[in-house]
C-alpha cells in the first residue's frame, strides 16, 4: 500500500511517498522511510506523530493513502503567546 510521511521544520518541509506492506504500523513506516537518519533531531520519545492531524500511537496500523506526520515539539507556551486576529470582524 502507498502512504506518505511528512515532517516540517521552520524553513524546510519533507514529504515522502512510501510503499509498505498492508498492516504496517507507524513505527515500521518511520523506520522504513529513513527519516530518522535524515533528521537526527527527531526524538520519537518526546515528539508526537499523527495521521491526517490526529495524534496516534507508534503501534497504530496505517491504511492506504494515509499521511503520517511527525510533529515538532511546541517551543512556546500557548497560554502566553498573544493570539493574532485571523481577519476582519463582520459588521452586521
Amino acid at each position: 500500500m502507498r502512504i506518505s510521511i511528512a515532517y516540517a521544520e521552520p524553513h524546510y518541509q519533507f514529504w515522502q511517498e512510501l510503499d509498505i506492506d498492508d498492516g504496517a504500523t507507524v513505527a515500521y513506516a518511520i523506520e522504513r522511510s529513513g527519516i530518522l537518519g535524515r533528521f537526527p533531531e527527531i526524538d520519537l520519545e518526546e515528539q508526537k506523530v499523527g495521521v491526517f492531524g490526529k495524534v496516534v500511537k507508534m503501534d497504530a496500523v496505517l491504511n492506504e493513502g494515509d499521511r503520517l506526520e511527525i510533529y515538532r515539539p511546541i517551543t512556546a507556551d500557548p497560554e502566553t503567546v498573544p493570539r493574532k486576529d485571523g481577519g476582519e470582524e463582520d459588521e452586521d
